[in-house]
């Protein structure tokens, strides 16, 4: 297990340092031409890009962190950082949301108008080439790892993607003198990424809570103390989430005339029956009670 968690950890900083270069090239981009064209919609996915080299920088350190070896204090490793930092991403995600419905409704009540520009068309173009190949990437690392941090640059991309599609509606609504377009995409856009971040939010809030493995899993590890005839019943089963792992605590029942020894090896086997079947599963905790 502790392979496959330091190779998670090697594939989110490289997820991060991939997001944080290709991003800090979109933002100057979008920034530049949409200050210049007083494009809302594009200074959103401007805005949206400074929060994607900010979880891009939050992911690496939290996989920097969560990579650091047991310790004394830290029996199971530091893996919850994880979470941790995806809770710092998806608050920046919601304070940049709230901070750019202001600015676009201000642009809407302003009656402010945007200077066309091919150049606004061009970069909209580059975005959606370059979030589509990250999402792509990610979505693979993140079928493979099963990471929070990668999977929220994966959900990142592809809101990305139909983000700036509906900076492109607001860009071309601009040529027929509809102005007030730019500044609606700009509220939608920032309300998807806010959307976004409470998602994200909600679901490192679980973890970080120990929310419980889902019913279905439960009775998987479950099938598999049944292929054990000495274990007579599973008294109960409870998990506490590690980083992107769990430990599968389980109270059994066995024939109290079994020797200890005997028992310890049959549920020696079955721990590590659920190891190896369960990806999820970073240890077992097993009580035996008399039946």
């Amino acid at each position: 297990m502790q392979d496959v968690s330091n190779d998670n950890q090697n594939v989110v900083k490289k997820v991060s340092i991939i997001g944080v270069t290709l991003n800090f090239i979109l933002l100057c981009l979008k920034l530049f031409i949409g200050v210049i064209s007083r494009s809302q919609a594009m200074i959103a996915d401007g805005v949206n890009s400074a929060g994607d080299i900010f979880a891009s920088f939050m992911s690496y350190v939290g996989a920097k962190l969560s990579s650091k070896p047991n310790d004394e204090d830290h029996p199971y490793g530091h893996g919850k950082a994880e979470y941790l930092f995806s809770q710092f991403i998806s608050i920046s995600m919601i304070i940049a949301a709230a901070i750019m419905i202001d600015n676009s409704i201000k642009s809407i009540i302003g009656h402010e108008k945007l200077t066309f520009s091919i150049w606004l068309i061009v970069v909209c173009i580059i975005t959606i080439i370059t979030k589509l190949c990250l999402y792509i990437y990610t979505t693979l690392q993140y079928k493979k790892y099963n990471s929070i941090l990668i999977k929220a640059s994966m959900e990142d991309h592809r809101n990305d993607i139909v983000i700036t599609l509906g900076t492109i509606i607001g860009i071309i609504s601009s040529l027929f003198g509809i102005y007030f377009i730019d500044g609606i995409v700009g509220i939608l856009i920032s309300i998807w990424i806010g959307l976004v971040g409470i998602k994200l939010l909600k679901e490192s809030y679980g973890v970080l809570m120990d929310t419980s493995i889902s019913k279905e899993e439960q009775e998987n590890i479950i099938s598999i103390s049944k292929k054990y005839p000495d274990i007579l019943h599973v008294d109960s089963i409870v998990s506490k989430p590690i980083g992107n792992s769990y430990i599968i605590i389980l109270k059994v029942s066995m024939e109290g005339e079994k020797t200890l020894g005997y028992c310890h090896m049959i549920s020696g086997k079955l721990k590590e029956d659920i190891i190896n079947k369960f990806d999820y599963v970073h240890d077992v905790i097993i009580h035996i009670n008399p039946h």
